[in-house]
């Protein structure tokens, strides 16, 4: 398979705070990664050097042929706080042909059709033409999906996509994310390994350190190997996480 990309010992620093530390790491096409980790581990900081955000402090980011800033889809934290803007379901969406297109390029007749291809296929066709202050976070969070697939990026980063996805929605939004693996590359950061174990392929555990695990299937063994700080349960066939004290 095809290199998406490769990093070669970087390490990323907030000011003199070292945040990753010599990540070795390697993304091949169509995987589906999931990114477990600690709180202030280094998840989004990852996602943020994919992106180019944030460069590196040292070590580099080797991207594989045909893959730039045009061809990377981001879906980052979602808050109720982001639907305070003054504009559509449909141009929140059609707005992910940006980087593509340029700032005041207008949108084509086709790419109109195609935005709400997408809308109806995430349920929300309904509300095309809403504003956004007038969502729920379950609906915000698949508005901000749709941006983010609407260019058909060969890798999609996903950061805690799960946070207000309703439980109605919830088979849907997983059976969606497996569609669009047959077309591109997803990176998905989550605290919730027991759900994402079923639908990702692999797993990278960052806690400054980075550690690639090329399965789904991980046991606490491997955890605390990985210094993983998270604990798996599984009742019966069913995997979960739960808090220490449980």
């Amino acid at each position: 398979m095809a290199t998406i990309l490769e990093m070669h010992s970087v390490t990323a620093s907030y000011g003199s705070y070292p945040v990753l530390v010599d990540v070795n790491f390697s993304l091949r096409e169509h995987d589906f990664v999931g990114v477990i980790g600690p709180n202030g581990g280094g998840k989004t900081t990852l996602l943020r050097l994919i992106l180019g955000v944030l460069k590196p402090t040292s070590g580099e980011i080797v991207f594989g042929e045909g893959i730039d800033k045009s061809t990377i889809g981001y879906l980052p934290q979602i808050s109720t706080g982001d639907n305070n803007y003054p504009v559509s379901v449909t141009d929140v969406v059609l707005s992910g042909l940006m980087i593509q297109k340029g700032s005041f390029a207008k949108f084509s007749r086709e790419e109109k059709r195609k935005a709400a291809d997408i809308l109806g296929e995430l349920g929300l066709s309904t509300l095309s033409r809403s504003p956004l202050n007038q969502l729920s976070g379950g609906q915000l969070q698949r508005v901000f999906l749709a941006r983010a697939v609407i260019g058909e990026p060969r890798l999609l980063l996903l950061d805690e996509p799960g946070n207000f996805v309703d439980s109605l929605f919830e088979s849907t939004f997983y059976d969606r994310l497996k569609e669009l693996n047959k077309k591109m590359t997803i990176m998905m950061v989550s605290h919730d390994i027991g759900t994402i174990s079923s639908h990702v392929k692999s797993f990278a555990c960052v806690n400054s350190a980075l550690h690639y695990h090329p399965s789904s299937e991980i046991t606490n063994e491997q955890l605390r190997a990985y210094k993983c700080p998270i604990q798996l349960i599984t009742h019966g066939e069913v995997p979960h996480t739960v808090l220490k004290n449980h």
